[in-house]
């Protein structure tokens, strides 16, 4: 029998570099070490966790010296919770290392001539910034090393929380969250007491059984609130368990305007393709940016930090150098939001998503704000933008992409190349398919302007604009 090799505890290692996704790094004896929740400047033990050829992954054990750098971490699940790593850092560090992360990926990746990049823009919330939250619900609650320490057998192990990453079927049980206002915590905290005092059975993902499955909360700067409650309903006696904790809800949070249920038997959560019953109120909410009203529904993507939004928004706008004039092109369009954003200073935009429900949101919300020079297609973005499409709707003047995190297909950059617009404004939520997709642009565009956004403080997350001219003039198709 092959016995496993014991790694090795590396002690006093100064910590030298935040890294990717969320973590640090060390270098130790030639080899570059990944440690999460902790931050240059730290003197700590490390236990490796996995070694390769050229890297290590490790944890601190313990701490000789704390870095200047570092930051009291304020949640109770942090080191735990996989979200919110960057606690420890101060925020002003967290903003240098995220604009220098934009910086090193078009560099490296992008290859591409660059203007001088803008300083960041800090979100002025560090805390409670999101409008949405989702949380799962699981009868296989992930312990932490102290409960497992305890070698304690534990009758309860419900759980209404975050995936713990890495355990795709376990949960860790939040008590408190500091990424939105607190009513998030008041009502799943109310939800899961409800449902131990009732009996009601928790999700169990590797077997596809269970009455609760999962919930999504969003609020609005509108003061408006939206919970989304996912059940898995087996029969009459579930049935009338799930309308009882729904009655429960719109009893105890009267705030709430907005309360849907889903019945979903899928063995994953994802809820585009699913039934939204409506059990009291609205079936969406509202938000609010300079007098215009943008409808959001449960299916709807929208900005999760309302806030910061209007800025990045105001600053695609900016580089979009409209005059009223342009034909403009909004691609990835969601609710419509950037699209009837820039219309009025637009003769004409145009907008494409691939989710139908989002594309009937954007049309609403063209029409409850009194803007008439919209139109919006649904489909696959690569499918629907095409040579066919340019020649029936107009060449743009200005192209607005705000791919996912993936990036743009191939035929959709080459789309874009053949359509040829005077500007391109790239809004991206991840600099490295950004950067590869401003290396397939740079033939004919040349990267006139970078402002990096942060729209997630406390993690490694950021979001990059960038705009981009044509370098000829005289395009001939």
């Amino acid at each position: 029998m092959r016995t496993k090799k014991k790694l090795p505890l590396l002690e006093n290692v100064t910590i030298t570099a935040v890294a990717a996704e969320g973590k640090a790094l060390a270098r130790v004896d030639d080899k570059v070490v990944f440690v999460p929740f902790v931050v240059p400047g730290d003197v700590v033990d490390l236990q490796v966790k996995r070694k390769k050829n050229s890297y290590m992954e490790a944890v601190a054990v313990a701490v000789h010296e704390e870095s200047p750098l570092r930051a009291t971490p304020f949640c109770e699940h942090y080191g735990v919770c996989g979200g919110c790593k960057w606690q420890c850092l101060k925020h002003e560090e967290q903003l240098k290392a995220k604009q220098q992360q934009v910086v090193d990926n078009l560099v490296r990746i992008g290859k591409v001539e660059l203007p001088e990049i803008s300083p960041i823009m800090g979100s002025e919330k560090t805390r409670c910034y999101r409008n949405k939250l989702e949380f799962g619900f699981s009868d296989k609650r992930w312990l932490t090393e102290e409960e497992v320490s305890n070698d304690v057998k534990y009758e309860q192990m419900n759980a209404v929380g975050f995936h713990i990453t890495g355990a795709f079927d376990k949960i860790l049980d939040i008590n408190k969250c500091w990424l939105m206002d607190d009513i998030c915590n008041r009502i799943r905290n109310d939800i899961r007491e409800y449902a131990f005092a009732n009996g009601l059975v928790f999700y169990n993902l590797r077997n596809n059984t269970g009455l609760l499955r999962s919930m999504m909360i969003r609020n609005s700067n509108t003061g408006e609130l939206m919970l989304l409650v996912q059940f898995r309903i087996e029969n009459e006696d579930e049935r009338k368990q799930a309308e009882g904790l729904m009655q429960h809800i719109a009893d105890a949070f009267p705030e709430i305007t907005s309360l849907l249920y889903v019945d979903n038997h899928k063995c994953n959560d994802t809820f585009g393709d699913q039934e939204i019953v409506v059990f009291k109120g609205e079936d969406h909410i509202y938000e609010e940016m300079e007098g215009l009203r943008f409808k959001v529904g449960p299916k709807s993507f929208y900005q999760t930090n309302t806030e910061q939004a209007y800025n990045l928004y105001k600053v695609a706008r900016s580089f979009a150098g409209l005059t009223g004039n342009e034909l403009v092109y909004d691609l990835y369009t969601g609710t419509g939001t950037i699209a009837n954003f820039v219309a009025r200073s637009a003769r004409k935009v145009i907008g494409i998503e691939y989710v139908p429900e989002a594309i009937e949101d954007a049309k609403v919300n063209s029409r409850i704000n009194g803007i008439e020079n919209t139109l919006f297609y649904a489909g696959d973005m690569k499918d629907i933008l095409n040579r066919d499409f340019i020649e029936e709707h107009g060449c743009p003047d200005v192209i607005i992409t705000d791919p996912p995190r993936a990036g743009m297909h191939q035929d959709v950059i080459d789309t874009i190349l053949f359509a040829a617009p005077k500007r391109i404004v790239y809004v991206s939520c991840n600099p490295a398919t950004q950067a590869r997709d401003l290396q397939l642009l740079d033939g004919e565009y040349k990267v006139a302007a970078v402002q990096p956004v942060d729209m997630f403080p406390h993690t490694q997350h950021v979001e990059n604009v960038v705009l981009l001219e044509r370098r000829n003039d005289t395009v001939l198709r």
